[in-house]
């Protein structure tokens, strides 16, 4: 497992939501560093967004949820298009756990295990 991993669950269908592209970024000054993306599998989750590596350095990093083809196929009106979560890690190489907690009109998050 690397140190920042995500999952989402729909909580309007009581599943995870599967297929949902997410990536994620590191702040440098005023732009936006990309350092890796991923889809969610069968259980909503993603594993690994930055393959082997050593531990990140602290700093601001955004995580952003794409949502708009994921209710597309489900053929559901959404209003938020994609969902950005920016959050600050130190720089010891503890794991980050970012869970999306989902339905088409709301969203919440909060640092998990």
């Amino acid at each position: 497992m690397t140190q920042i991993t995500s999952h989402i669950l729909d909580t309007s269908r009581g599943a995870p939501a599967e297929a949902v592209l997410i990536t994620l970024m590191q702040q440098n000054d005023d732009d936006w560093l990309m350092l890796g993306t991923g889809a969610t599998n069968a259980d909503g989750r993603v594993a690994d967004f930055t393959g082997e590596r050593d531990s990140l350095p602290a700093g601001i990093y955004k995580l952003t949820f794409y949502l708009s083809d994921y209710y597309k196929a489900l053929e559901q009106k959404c209003f938020y298009p994609h969902v950005d979560v920016v959050f600050e890690i130190d720089g010891d190489g503890q794991h980050y756990h970012v869970p999306l907690l989902l339905n088409p009109f709301g969203y919440s998050t909060y640092r998990g295990s």
